[in-house]
């Protein structure tokens, strides 16, 4: 067993011969940073200050861009007493629930997305957080990971945006064989993407995609405990027939004066006849907003957005530590959600 010291905080906590970073700070209820869980996403990367590790899973990592000492939580497992340079999430460490579910309603919400509601058993309730994921356990031990649409106050049912990606095998049953009354087993709530409510910052939310669902939950959950900051959602997709819930968001931005909606679109069709905004999402962002450093940031979408957007918001003047992101990357080996 192997003493963790986190820096600045000072707080220690035991792993376990073979835990994991990640996995040892959660059974301790200490709560890091992390979103995949395999090391594809890099929201678990933190500096080891002192100390040996190795990886469970070597080439899982060998490809990805660590900078000096930096190491991915998820994946580290120590090989003597360690002190790391980590900042906690702010809320308790969660222990995700493995649970059946009935699919309740298939909606199908534009011509590649579409809405799951699961119902989980009556004596189950299981809290999150509005931003938090799921995963779908398949029968072959393989998972597929989709973000929670709905707010946590929303609870009777699971609501996921699914988007049907070419050539692949889950979501296409997903579209065209998965029924309702259906069975899925699912594990949740996973993840540390949620709103820092105690932030007295503004918030600016970038989607790419369906990554909108992960921010519509954190919208309607600002809305439910009274968040007053100024709320500023930028949605890209490629076409308008993207926008999968186009009235929704401007209903918003209807009852809530602090809130403010940019759909912009990258490639619109001739028969869009679009006048709004159109090109890289990031790039809308700054040209609202040149100066960032007075903002929170969250995005949620395709890995090249998050990359990209993190690089320019930062070069804005935004410190790393308020750019939270669900980058899609945790979906790419299996399915992007």
């Amino acid at each position: 067993m192997y003493k963790i010291t986190l820096s600045p905080s000072g707080k220690e906590f035991n792993c376990l011969p073979g835990e994991t970073l990640l996995e040892s700070a959660q059974r301790a209820g200490i709560s890091l940073e992390y979103g995949c869980r395999n090391a594809a996403c890099g929201a678990c990367k933190g500096r080891l200050l002192s100390g040996r590790i190795h990886y469970k899973d070597p080439e899982a990592v060998n490809h990805k861009k660590l900078g000096d000492q930096e190491i991915f939580y998820c994946a580290a497992i120590p090989e003597s007493d360690l002190c790391i340079d980590s900042t906690e999430t702010g809320i308790l460490a969660q222990e995700a629930l493995k649970t059946p579910c009935k699919v309740m309603q298939k909606r199908i919400l534009a011509q590649d997305v579409v809405q799951l509601r699961l119902k989980l058993p009556d004596a189950v309730r299981v809290p999150f957080h509005a931003g938090q994921y799921l995963d779908i356990h398949l029968a072959d031990d393989q998972v597929r990971s989709f973000s929670i649409a709905n707010a946590p106050h929303q609870d009777d049912d699971i609501e996921l945006h699914i988007r049907h990606v070419e050539g692949g095998s889950y979501t296409d049953y997903l579209f065209n064989k998965l029924n309702e009354k259906d069975i899925l087993r699912i594990e949740l709530p996973l993840g540390t993407f949620f709103l820092r409510e105690d932030a007295d910052r503004p918030v600016i939310l970038v989607g790419g995609g369906t990554g909108f669902a992960p921010l519509k939950a954190i919208v309607e959950h600002a809305f439910h405990i009274g968040f007053d900051q100024p709320i500023h959602l930028f949605w890209g997709v490629r076409a308008k027939q993207d926008l999968y819930m186009p009235d929704l968001p401007l209903d918003w931005a209807r009852r809530h004066p602090h809130f403010h909606y940019t759909p912009v679109l990258s490639s619109p069709a001739a028969t869009d006849q679009w006048q709004g905004r159109t090109g890289f999402v990031h790039q809308a962002v700054l040209e609202d907003h040149p100066d960032l450093r007075a903002f929170d940031v969250y995005m949620s979408g395709p890995p090249v957005m998050i990359k990209a957007g993190r690089s320019a918001f930062h070069q804005a003047g935004l410190p790393q530590d308020r750019i939270f992101s669900d980058a899609f990357e945790y979906n790419a080996h299996p399915e992007p959600a």
